[in-house]
């Protein structure tokens, strides 16, 4: 059993920036939507708490990443069992119009106009993809999430 850790560093106007660790070693950012009490479709980040990851070959996100990377493609990252929450993928992405309520990646961040972007997103997916699949294959994987935004 492994678990990946992210750790909620910052709140944005409307994003929520974090560092995302294996075995103790920041891998890459991630960035979700902005912490909220009350949960809003699609614009909430996901909730604190340790979930199991999953590979999902099945969905439209699934088709686009099959065909944007064919040779390592193996499914989705999906994170489940989250209440009240469904298909939350950890995926590419800069900002927050592009979470969807999923977590997104990238090798650094900038803070524009009140909200968390993150760079270099495509490249830190593809290698945190791998790491992942190659561990999912292996043994069971969980996504641990702390909140500590400041």
């Amino acid at each position: 059993m492994s678990t990946v850790v992210v750790k909620r560093i910052r709140q944005g106007n409307n994003s929520t920036l974090s560092e995302i660790y294996i075995d103790d070693f920041l891998v890459c950012y991630g960035l979700e939507d902005a912490v909220r009490d009350v949960k809003i479709k699609s614009e909430t980040a996901i909730p604190t708490g340790v979930y199991p990851l999953a590979p999902n070959t099945y969905g439209a996100m699934n088709a686009r990443y099959r065909r944007r990377f064919p040779a390592v493609h193996k499914g989705m990252v999906e994170i489940r069992d989250i209440p009240n929450y469904s298909y939350v993928y950890i995926h590419i992405g800069n900002n927050f119009g592009d979470t969807a309520g999923c977590l997104l990646v990238g090798n650094s961040w900038e803070l524009v106009e009140g909200d968390y972007e993150l760079r270099q997103s495509k490249k830190a997916y593809l290698s945190l993809y791998k790491r992942l699949v190659t561990m999912m294959a292996s043994e069971t994987v969980f996504l641990e999430i702390s909140n500590g935004v400041t």
